[in-house]
């Protein structure tokens, strides 16, 4: 990366993490999760407060099926925000994916803080499928992993952001090729995500007989980086994005594709995961996983004041415990037991 957009990464990262605590930057579509609800059961045999949430992911166990999703990196106030919510996952035991490590890749901004801030959760490293196609991007992709001592590497997919964002990447040739390298070289599993667009179930299919192990659907519905990209731009500018603000196969309908087509992959669910409602619901439907970013971002800075763990803290309780009683309310002993069958639509 040249050290002009060196700078310019550096100061969009920031802007991001401003931009994306705002209502603009919310999808503006009927939230997909609202469509769906669960049968009630009046006579549970069941003990709320012991309902076990506990699964694996990345041969670690965690003690909930959802875990704090990709935000930000390659700035101070980004190292802050990933220090604070290293140690909050840590402590609750729940797994972290880091935002993008391009920009701290390309500055040799240490990234040790990370684990040894959360020693034993699973870390899921980031960087961009078009990092990924450059010359050097598959060494980048396994310098990434190294960072964090990450336990999956995750690429994501944005070619709406890209295309949205003033100094986004324009050509994709050569990105699958560089994919299925990456995927056949690297020494942990591979996860590949979507940015908030959804996963066509047809793509899911493709990338899953390319080795990838774990598949983000990441749908519209919660934070939309074509908006956030959108408002980094003039109005007349912007016009060009108008039609495609809201641009995308939704949350619900992505993961209910994917679960049609996929068979080895586990599929998490992402875009517009509000609480521990949303959680259950995304896991009946068929998710192994759920993540979320900006819930737990505006939890975490609410303002400009400072950093609130506490707040970030309490709100990854108050999701567990809506996601036991979920399970409580459906008769549910625990969460491998939540299915379709206890949907209605």
């Amino acid at each position: 990366m040249s050290q002009d957009k060196d700078k310019q990464a550096h100061a969009r990262k920031d802007t991001h993490l401003a931009l994306a605590k705002r209502d603009e930057a919310l999808a503006q579509i009927a939230h997909p999760f609202d469509a769906l609800s669960f049968q009630h059961y009046a006579l549970p045999d069941v003990n709320w407060p012991d309902i076990s949430l506990t699964t694996h992911l990345a041969r670690k166990q965690v003690a909930a099926p959802f875990f704090i999703g990709a935000m930000t990196g390659g700035t101070d106030h980004a190292d802050h925000i990933n220090q604070a919510l290293a140690e909050v996952a840590e402590s609750h035991q729940i797994a972290l994916a880091l935002g993008s490590q391009r920009a701290s890749l390309a500055q040799g901004r240490s990234y040790g803080f990370i684990r040894k801030a959360a020693p034993t959760i699973p870390i899921i490293g980031n960087l961009g499928i078009t990092q990924l196609a450059a010359p050097d991007g598959v060494a980048m992709a396994h310098a990434a992993i190294e960072a964090v001592e990450a336990d999956i590497m995750a690429i994501h997919l944005n070619p709406l952001q890209e295309a949205a964002q003033p100094e986004g990447d324009h050509d994709w040739r050569g990105c699958r090729d560089a994919l299925a390298r990456f995927i056949s070289t690297s020494p942990v599993p591979v996860l590949v995500k979507e940015v908030g667009a959804g996963l066509h179930p047809q793509l899911a299919e493709e990338l899953e007989a390319m080795g990838a192990a774990y598949l983000d659907v990441a749908g519209l519905g919660g934070t939309n980086w074509t908006r956030i990209e959108t408002l980094r731009r003039t109005a007349e500018d912007a016009a060009l994005f108008a039609p495609f603000l809201d641009w995308g196969i939704d949350s619900v309908s992505s993961l209910q594709g994917c679960v049609a087509r996929v068979t080895q992959s586990k599929l998490i669910a992402s875009g517009g995961i509000r609480h521990g409602l949303d959680v259950a619901k995304a896991l009946a439907l068929g998710a192994s996983y759920v993540c979320a970013a900006g819930p737990f971002l505006k939890a975490l800075a609410p303002d400009e004041t400072g950093l609130s763990q506490i707040a970030l803290s309490e709100t990854i309780t108050r999701w567990q415990d809506q996601l036991r009683l979920v399970c409580f309310l459906t008769n549910c002993a625990d969460i491998r037991a939540l299915s379709p069958d206890l949907l209605k639509n």
